[in-house]
């Protein structure tokens, strides 16, 4: 399959730079399946859209403020240091800009007594550096940096960012990226949908920066994955085998959230239960094992996730949601509407 096909056209003003107020008062767009008419709706409507008993998976990673601002040593050049993920033996990997010149042994100052030292440089460009004045580089983070918005909102991030690029269930510290479909959830929907008779469970995946990667190979397979940490807690093990006994849905909520559990995923349409790291790839031709129905965003042309969504609702079906979507003027990518593929 060739990358062209997953192309479209959307005008720059539909690009959101802030989300709806209140948050599930975004748009939704519902996509029955096979050739149903698309109903347009408002996220607040979700519980009745779906039946009690049903499951919703969500993503409890929370946005770490990854931007942080840096001084050369040596010249006194600006840098910024983007965290990515820790390594696992106490050093991070991390993005550079400027980053060409930037070869091992460069130290790079970042305030309150806290420096990094570049250790090495992996075959794709990320540096992995060793911090120096901090036992914590997330709460040095979380004093210093910046939110790390989505390169196509295109301001600066500001106060009011920390709270909106981060969802009701953000729990676990380690994300990039927002898990964006979870943005529309507020505790008012949430409590509207338990009394509906529908239940929530989490999964950790921390989003990388590969989620803004673009497909820049013509064949749709030789596009390479970035690794994302993640982890399915036995109680969510437990609710999805629950529900598949009691033949009712699985709800990803994003599509991280179908990544994790189709990497987890078990023949008989269960989980396993417990961290992993994934470079699931999810394109047309996929099968899925666990996810019954999908919420969310809109997503950039030419990119993995909506990749990922054709694979799940076929790619002509996509297609034209993508273009109902369009000419009816909805909000597009990261602060955006939503969708509900069923």
């Amino acid at each position: 399959m060739r990358t062209a096909d997953f192309d479209y056209d959307l005008p720059p003003d539909r690009i959101a730079t802030r989300p709806a107020v209140p948050r599930d008062a975004a748009r939704l767009l519902v996509v029955p399946r096979e050739e149903g008419p698309f109903d347009d709706r408002v996220v607040r409507d979700l519980p009745d859209l779906l039946a009690p008993g049903d499951l919703l998976v969500v993503n409890d990673t929370r946005v770490i403020p990854a931007r942080l601002a840096a001084t050369r040593a040596d010249t006194g050049g600006a840098v910024e240091v983007f965290l990515v993920r820790p390594t696992g033996d106490g050093r991070w990997r991390v993005l550079l800009a400027p980053g060409r010149r930037m070869r091992p042994g460069i130290r790079l100052t970042l305030g309150e007594g806290v420096a990094c030292v570049i250790d090495d440089v992996d075959a794709g460009g990320d540096r992995i550096v060793r911090f120096e004045g901090t036992d914590d580089v997330v709460a040095f983070a979380e004093r210093v940096g910046a939110t790390p918005l989505p390169p196509y909102v295109r301001r600066a991030a500001d106060a009011r960012d920390r709270l909106d690029y981060q969802t009701v269930f953000a729990r676990e510290p380690g994300a990039v990226a927002a898990p964006t479909a979870g943005l529309h959830f507020t505790d008012d929907l949430l409590a509207r949908l338990r009394a509906r008779g529908l239940s929530t469970a989490t999964v950790t995946l921390h989003v990388g920066p590969g989620t803004f990667r673009p497909v820049t190979t013509d064949d749709v397979d030789a596009h390479p994955m970035d690794a994302e940490a993640y982890d399915v807690p036995a109680a969510t093990a437990a609710a999805i085998a629950a529900t598949r006994r009691a033949g009712r849905r699985v709800v990803a909520v994003g599509t991280t959230v179908v990544r994790t559990l189709e990497s987890a995923a078990t023949d008989d349409g269960g989980v396993r239960a417990g961290p992993g790291e994934t470079t699931l790839f999810v394109r047309p031709g996929f099968r899925f094992r666990v996810v019954d129905a999908l919420w969310t965003n809109f997503h950039l042309p030419k990119s993995t996730l909506l990749m990922l969504v054709a694979a799940f609702a076929g790619l002509t079906r996509t297609r034209a949601a993508y273009a109902h979507a369009v000419a009816a003027g909805y909000r597009f990518y990261s602060y955006g509407d939503a969708s509900l593929f069923l």
